[in-house]
C-alpha cells in the first residue's frame, strides 16, 4: 500500500511517501526549487519520493492533502466578512488566489501525478491541519501511550489542539480557535522587530537572551487574557492581521515605544528587550498549556508538533520543568511536517492500520530515520558532475575518511559535509552541513560574515556523540534533531565581566563564555545535536576521530546553505555554495575537495543576487 502525502499553498510544501506504513522518502519542494520555503505544489518532492519508493504508474494507492481548503476558504470570508468594511484590500488580493489555485486542489494534484507518470486515477483524501500536526508527533514517536500538543498560527480554525493518542488511534479533545494564536502573536513580534513572518522567527528567539523581558507585563496586561489552562484571547485592537496588510498595527506602535524596526536596519536594545519579552511570554504560555495537557490527557508522555515547536528554548523549558517523564517533538514539526502527518493519519486512523511495535518505555528509536529521508547520489555519479566542471578532488579510502577530515576540522578549516541522504525538516544534522571546530574563538564570527553572510548575533548549534552529551550540556537525554536547548556545563563556563549590555553587539557576541566558544550562547546555552551510532554512523564516527585528535567529542554544525538560501541537495548546489563562500574543504561522500585547488569561478555575484535575504 503506497500513500502520498502533500503539503502546500502556504510556505514550506513537502511531500512524503508511506509503504506499508514505513516513511520511505520526504522532502521539501524549497530543496528541489531552490526556492526559500517555496509554497508551491511540491511537484519535484512528490516525484523524488515516488521515484525513492519505486512506486510505478499503477502502484500509487491514496492521496492525502494535509489541511481541507474549503474549511480554511470559509473562515477566509468569516473573517472578512467579520471586519467589513474594512479589510476589503486584503480580501481582494486573496480571493483571486483563492478562486484560481487553492480552491482546486484535487484537479491541481491530479495535474502534477499526471506530470508525475502516475497513470491510473488515485483516491484522494483531506484531513484537517492540526490532525496532520498531531499525527506527525504521535504516529513516528517512540511512545505507545501520549498526549500530543500542536501549537502554530493557524490551519483551518484551530491554532492549538490537545489530543491522546493510543496505539493506532490519535484524537484531538480540545483546541483553541483562530484569530486567537501563539503562532500569529510570535510572528507579530517578529514583523516588528524586522525580521520576516513564517521565515525570522528563529532569529527572534536567537535574538532575545541578549535583552531584558521588560515589556513581559506590558504583554500579559495589554496584548491577551491568559488563562491558567494556557487558552488565551489576543486583544485584537492591536493587530492588522484580520483586516489589514501588516501583522501589527499604529496602537501596537505607541504601546511599545515606536514604530517596528525596518528590514536590515541596525538593532536597537528595544528591539532584544522585546525579542526577550515575547520568548518569556511565549515560554509561560507553553508551560501552562502543557500542565493542562498532563491533567486533561493524564498521559506521562507528551509529542509536540507545529511551528511553535521549533522554539527549541520554549522545548527545554517544557523538558526542565518535568510535567512529562518525556518529551518527543516531530523533526519538521512546521507546515512541511503536515505531509507526513496527513499520510501517517489516514493510514491509522482512516484505515485502521496497526502502528509498528514500540518498547513500553518508549525508549525504542523513533520511526524518523534520524529525519534523513531526502535523495542521496552515489560517488559515481558525484565524480562525473565534478570531472565536467573540471573540479579537482581526491578520493577518501574509507578507512582514512573521519581521520582526514577531523585532522581538518581541528585545523580550524571550515568543511561543507555533503553525505548520505538529504535531512527532512528545518535542520541540518550532518548530511547537509557545514562543520567547523567548537573550540576556536574566532569561528562564530567567520561563519556568520564570511560563510552564511548573516546576522553576527546568530548562534550556532554543537553536534556532540551522544555518549559524551552529559560532559559538555545540562541535559539528561539524547537530542537528535537539534530541537533542544539546555546550558553548557557550569564547570566549563567563563563567568561575566561585569555587565555586558553596553557593549557593541559584534563585541558581545564574540566574547567567549566556555571552553566552546563558538556554540556557547551569551546566555551560557546551546541547541543541541547528539550523534548516535545507530542513525548516523558516519557522522558519530568524525566525531569519534576528532575526539581522538582533540580530547573534544563536538563540533559545529550550522546547515549547508548561506542566507536566504535552501539547505542544498544536490552536489551541484553543495559545489556552488562551496565556491561563492570562504569555505575551506568541500567533503562530497569519499571525494574531497580544497578551495586552494579549485579553478576560479565566475558566479560569486550572479550566484548570491539569486537568494534574497530571508
Amino acid at each position: 500500500m503506497n500513500i502520498l502525502g502533500l503539503s502546500a499553498f502556504y510556505h514550506d510544501s513537502a511531500a512524503c511517501l508511506l509503504k506499508d506504513g514505513h516513511i520511505v522518502a520526504a522532502a521539501q519542494e524549497e530543496r528541489f526549487t531552490r526556492k526559500k520555503h517555496d509554497p508551491d505544489l511540491p511537484q519535484r518532492a512528490l516525484e523524488y519520493c515516488l521515484a525513492e519508493g519505486g512506486v510505478g504508474p499503477h502502484d500509487l494507492d491514496a492521496v492525502v492533502f494535509y489541511d481541507k481548503p474549503i474549511l480554511k476558504f470559509h473562515r477566509l470570508l468569516e473573517t472578512y466578512f467579520g471586519v467589513a468594511p474594512r479589510g476589503l484590500s486584503p480580501f481582494l488580493m486573496a480571493l483571486p488566489i483563492w478562486l484560481k489555485e487553492k480552491l482546486w486542489v484535487p484537479a491541481q494534484i491530479e495535474e502534477a501525478l499526471a506530470a508525475a507518470g502516475v497513470a491510473d486515477r488515485t483516491d484522494l483524501y483531506f484531513t484537517e491541519h492540526h490532525e496532520s500536526h498531531a499525527a506527525s508527533a504521535f504516529f513516528p514517536s517512540p511512545f505507545n501511550d501520549a498526549a500530543t500538543l500542536t501549537l502554530d498560527g493557524v490551519g483551518e480554525w484551530s491554532t492549538a489542539t490537545i489530543g491522546i493518542g493510543e496505539g493506532s488511534q490519535l484524537r484531538l479533545v480540545e483546541e483553541i480557535r483562530f484569530p486567537h494564536s501563539l503562532g500569529l502573536l510570535y510572528s507579530a513580534f517578529t514583523y516588528f522587530t524586522g525580521f520576516r513572518v513564517n521565515s525570522g522567527e528563529y532569529k527572534l528567539m536567537g535574538l532575545a537572551p541578549y535583552g531584558e523581558p521588560i515589556y513581559r507585563d506590558k504583554i500579559l496586561a495589554e496584548l491577551l487574557d491568559l488563562k491558567e489552562d494556557g487558552s488565551f484571547r489576543l486583544n485584537l485592537s492591536y493587530f492588522d492581521f484580520l483586516a489589514g496588510l501588516r501583522m501589527t498595527n499604529d496602537r501596537f506602535a505607541r504601546l511599545f515605544d515606536g514604530p517596528p524596526r525596518p528590514a536590515e536596519a541596525p538593532i536597537t536594545r528595544r528591539e532584544m528587550d522585546l525579542a526577550a519579552s515575547i520568548q518569556a511570554v511565549t515560554e509561560e504560555i507553553v508551560l501552562r498549556a502543557a500542565r493542562h495537557t498532563r491533567r486533561v490527557t493524564g498521559k506521562s508522555k507528551l509529542c509536540l508538533a507545529g511551528g511553535v515547536a521549533l522554539n527549541c528554548v520554549a522545548n527545554g523549558h517544557l523538558l526542565r520543568a518535568g510535567i512529562f517523564e518525556d518529551v518527543w517533538i516531530q523533526p519538521a514539526a512546521g507546515d512541511a511536517g503536515g505531509a507526513l502527518g496527513a499520510a501517517l493519519a489516514l493510514w491509522h486512523g482512516g484505515m485502521k492500520k496497526p502502528r509498528r511495535s514500540v518498547s513500553a518505555d518508549g525508549k525504542a528509536p523513533d520511526a524518523m530515520s534520524g529525519s534523513y529521508l531526502g535523495p542521496r547520489f552515489p560517488c559515481a555519479m558525484i565524480e562525473e558532475y565534478l570531472e565536467a566542471e573540471g573540479a579537482p578532488f581526491r578520493r577518501l579510502p574509507q578507512e582514512l575518511w573521519a581521520h582526514e577530515i577531523a585532522a581538518l576540522l581541528a585545523d580550524e578549516n571550515i568543511v561543507g559535509m555533503f553525505q548520505g541522504r538529504m535531512e527532512f525538516g528545518p535542520r541540518a544534522l550532518g548530511n547537509r552541513s557545514i562543520l567547523g571546530d567548537a573550540r576556536s574563538p574566532k569561528m562564530q564570527s567567520v561563519l556568520n560574515l564570511k560563510i552564511k553572510y548573516r546576522e553576527s548575533f546568530r548562534p550556532f548549534a554543537p553536534v556532540c556523540l551522544e555518549e559524551r552529551l552529559g560532559d559538555y550540556f545540562d541535559l539528561d537525554r539524547p537530542s537528535p534533531y537539534m530541537l533542544l536547548v539546555a546550558p553548557v556545563r557550569e564547570d566549563r563556563q567563563i563567568p561575566r565581566a561585569g555587565d555586558e549590555r553596553d557593549l557593541d553587539l559584534h563585541a558581545w557576541v564574540n566574547r567567549p563564555r566556555s571552553d566552546l566558544p563558538a556554540i556557547t550562547h551569551v546566555d551560557y546555552s546551546a541547541r543541541i545535536q547528539t550523534a548516535s551510532r545507530h542513525t548516523n554512523p558516519r557522522l558519530h564516527s568524525l566525531l569519534e576521530a576528532f575526539e581522538a585528535q582533540t580530547g573534544y567529542g563536538i563540533l559545529i554544525n550550522t546547515s549547508f546553505n548561506v542566507r536566504g538560501e535552501p539547505i542544498v541537495c544536490t552536489p551541484e548546489d553543495a559545489y556552488r555554495c562551496f565556491m561563492a563562500t570562504e569555505m575551506d574543504v568541500l567533503v562530497l561522500e569519499d571525494l574531497l575537495l580544497f578551495k586552494t585547488e579549485q579553478p576560479d569561478w565566475q558566479n560569486h555575484k550572479r550566484w548570491k543576487r539569486e537568494f534574497a535575504p530571508d
